[in-house]
């Protein structure tokens, strides 16, 4: 069995689930994925047919390759590496620090997928929440195709709260 947590928050918590499964002899690996495009990104190379270790340590891989970004709405006002936020502000976080002050979803998304492409990438993973404005992943997926040729997006309704959109770069 393999234990994806999908958070950062929470990959303690399931080295100790682990922990105990093995003492009850189970074989339990966990794959440290901060993030649910980490977690995605790792079911994706999943193979039944290898060896455990072999797998765990691939799916390891491709999660570790996963670069991770998300958009949010300010709850309070705070101090971030972007600056003051205030309640209503839209966040761009990447790999859990918030790099994007905004007030629109969509714009404040599409400055995360420069941001990450700079870097390089050819997959594009987005996984629209239940707040996000209609159509958002869509359009998303349009832009990145339209503005880089090389990469390829994909799509994914992922109902989850608190967070219009994930995204993950590959």
């Amino acid at each position: 069995m393999v234990l994806l947590p999908n958070d950062a928050n929470t990959v303690g918590v399931a080295g100790a689930a682990a922990e105990a499964a093995r003492d009850q002899g189970f074989t339990v690996a966990v794959v440290p994925t901060r993030s649910t495009v980490q977690g995605l990104a790792a079911l994706a190379v999943f193979d039944e047919t290898r060896s455990f270790a072999d797998d765990v340590a691939a799916m390891a891989e491709a999660a570790g390759s996963t670069r991770w970004a998300e958009v949010t709405k300010a709850v309070r006002e705070s101090m971030t590496m972007a600056g003051v936020c205030r309640p209503g502000d839209v966040l761009g976080l990447i790999e859990g620090d918030v790099v994007l002050i905004g007030n629109d979803v969509e714009a404040v998304a599409r400055e995360l997928v420069d941001r990450m492409l700079a870097g390089g990438g050819e997959l594009v993973t987005l996984i629209s929440g239940q707040d996000a404005p209609e159509g958002l992943a869509e359009r998303l997926s349009s832009y990145v195709e339209k503005s880089y040729p090389a990469a390829e997006a994909m799509t994914y309704d992922g109902g989850q709260p608190h967070y219009p959109i994930l995204l993950g770069v590959e």
